[in-house]
């Protein structure tokens, strides 16, 4: 919740007017509970879109998720159908299985650093591109896993990305 990555994207979906609602995972932090290895975490999400779909009833619902909350998080998102949109930054897609995404058509963004170690670029932008529905690979380049020195690259995609799908959006 607290890295630099998560709070960046959290900052830029604040700047747009975008409610944003950042946890900790069960057993990170402070917060209560074990580490599930993504089994308990999946209600971590439920959890945190049922308080934001009661906090802003009637809005469309977003998830981003970064690392392990974004193999987590997008498969929450792809199967509630209050989610619109997903939101991965750095997927490991090295060592975590992201084959759910092959059945979820809703438009999605992925943000992903070229020298990623937990997500080689070339095997995460062949996996975005086999994917179904209108999505965006963005590669910022000469950055590792937590986008150091680059942040405001990662800045720049999403509040391009989200002002393109909905016009409505402050800049």
């Amino acid at each position: 919740m607290h890295n630099k990555v998560v709070y960046q994207a959290a900052k830029s979906l604040d700047a747009l007017g975008i409610p944003v609602l950042r946890f900790n995972f069960r057993g990170a932090g402070l917060s209560a509970g074990v580490h599930d290895r993504g089994r308990g975490e999946t209600g971590d999400v439920q959890a945190g879109l049922n308080f934001l779909a009661t906090q802003y009833p009637g809005l469309p619902l977003l998830v981003a998720g970064f690392s392990f909350g974004s193999w987590v998080g997008l498969r929450v998102g792809c199967q509630d159908e209050r989610v619109t949109e997903l939101i991965g930054l750095g997927i490991p897609v090295n060592n975590a299985d992201f084959s759910y995404l092959s059945n979820c058509y809703k438009p999605k963004l992925f943000v992903h650093g070229s020298n990623d170690e937990f997500g080689n670029i070339a095997k995460a932008r062949e996996f975005v591109a086999s994917l179904p529905g209108r999505n965006r690979f963005v590669e910022v380049s000469g950055v590792d896993h937590f986008f150091a020195g680059k942040l405001n690259e990662l800045d720049v995609a999403i509040t391009d990305w989200m002002p393109e799908r909905h016009p409505e959006l402050r800049r």
